[in-house]
């Protein structure tokens, strides 16, 4: 689908190394032809409830059609900044304006049809979500309890799953706000 005039395909991109210092640049849709590692922005966006924003891609993505993700997120431009992909896509996806993303990590995806370097960020908004029908076939914000049952339920976009994994993880061993030992922490 074209945007403004624009095949997506055509997008210019930052190609990166190990290290995630840009060593050239390709259009997404070669990125995507020869898996070329790339940069990616992901959102968690959190009610003040703590629920998470779950969806359904639409199954015509270019990649994992059809499959679910509890981020917004999307592929830097070149030139682009992690923080400012995160804004867009936010906005893109979820018609999501207003709130600041704070960052909570960077994650180097290893997997054999998207490898990336990607940032995770996480805003808290309790104002309505607008999703992008071209790009999402349904969502809702869900318990994370429940979120967490439904990782081995549901085909998640594996780049995801494996960042909120890891979101987790590192979430549940930081000490708690006064010493309490590990805990969730604030969200």
């Amino acid at each position: 689908m074209e945007v403004d005039g624009i095949d997506p395909g055509d997008e210019l991109m930052d190609v990166v190394d190990d290290q995630d210092r840009v060593v050239g640049q390709a259009t997404r849709r070669e990125v995507r032809r020869r898996r070329l590692l790339h940069r990616f922005a992901s959102v968690l966006c959190r009610d003040a409830a703590g629920r998470i924003y779950v969806h359904r891609r639409t199954v015509d993505k270019d990649v994992y059609p059809g499959m679910y993700d509890m981020t917004a997120g999307g592929v830097l431009a070149a030139g682009e900044s992690y923080l400012e992909a995160a804004r867009r896509e936010l906005g893109e996806e979820l018609g999501v304006a207003g709130p600041e993303p704070r960052f909570l990590f960077k994650h180097r995806y290893r997997g054999e049809e998207n490898p990336s370097w990607s940032a995770l960020y996480e805003v808290i908004w309790d104002g309505p979500v607008i999703p992008q029908a071209s790009e999402i076939a349904w969502g809702d914000f869900l318990a994370e309890d429940e979120l967490v049952t439904r990782l081995d339920q549901w085909p998640f976009c594996p780049d995801a799953l494996e960042i909120f994994r890891r979101y987790l993880r590192e979430r549940s061993s930081r000490p708690r706000p006064g010493g309490g030992g590990p805990g969730p922490g604030p969200r």
